[in-house]
């Protein structure tokens, strides 16, 4: 077994404990491998090992790799800022979007995403910890915002995600991702019409297993499957 494939294994097994741990079935969370900065080929030998989610964090870096990758089957998500000018690329290149948080960005998304006759799936991104260097809605404002996203017909909201502080400890994670939590079950109390709310996505390498236990069902993990990249 490679080392990529190995690690895809551990992280699965750990994935599959958390979930028992919090009274789920494994399966009901997913993992998404995060691909940033990390080459084609070492990217083949996850997809081989039974990932089937990508993520990356920037629009132009994906769209080179996914031509390096044709022919092989996965789901592509973005999980960086999306700036205005690179809405028609993302659009074209992802399946999910998972940093929408203000209404403008959703309503180009949904023009793009019209034009190109596809439905885009995304979250809502939280600034669950309001840090000021940080994209996302503030919690206070995520439900008039997902009120305003009922209109628009070439989106399709699929739940939450958030990028809380970083603590080494994960267990300093823990409320951030209990109140993430706790804002996706309040808003989907509301039952809005097309806000679906099936996904939460939310823990990362250091984290995951607490992210689970709290409710997790997207993980996305790089540096756990790819070892530690290089400054970007």
């Amino acid at each position: 077994m490679d080392v990529i494939a190995g690690r895809v294994q551990r992280v699965m097994e750990t994935v599959a404990d958390a979930a028992l741990k919090s009274g789920r079935r494994p399966e009901a969370v997913r993992l998404m491998a995060v691909s940033k900065l990390v080459d084609a080929g070492r990217i083949r030998q996850a997809l081989a090992a039974g990932v089937d989610c990508l993520g990356e964090n920037r629009v132009q870096e994906a769209q080179s790799k996914k031509a390096r990758l044709a022919g092989l089957d996965f789901e592509y998500h973005l999980i960086g800022p999306l700036q205005s000018n690179k809405v028609n690329r993302a659009v074209a290149t992802f399946d999910w979007i998972q940093t929408v948080d203000r209404l403008d960005l959703a309503r180009r998304i949904d023009r793009s995403a019209a034009r190109l006759g596809k439905t885009v799936s995304v979250l809502i991104e939280v600034n669950i910890g309001r840090e000021p260097q940080k994209a996302g809605v503030a919690e206070e404002e995520l439900e008039e915002l997902a009120g305003q996203l009922v209109d628009l017909d070439s989106i399709s909201v699929q739940g939450l995600m958030a990028i809380p502080p970083f603590w080494e400890d994960g267990e300093a994670v823990r409320p951030y991702f209990r109140k993430l939590r706790q804002c996706f079950d309040r808003l989907a109390s509301l039952r809005l019409p097309k806000v679906h709310m099936r996904v939460l996505s939310m823990g990362m390498s250091h984290d995951y297993s607490v992210a689970i236990e709290e409710g997790s069902s997207m993980v996305r993990v790089g540096t756990a499957i790819f070892g530690r990249r290089p400054p970007a």
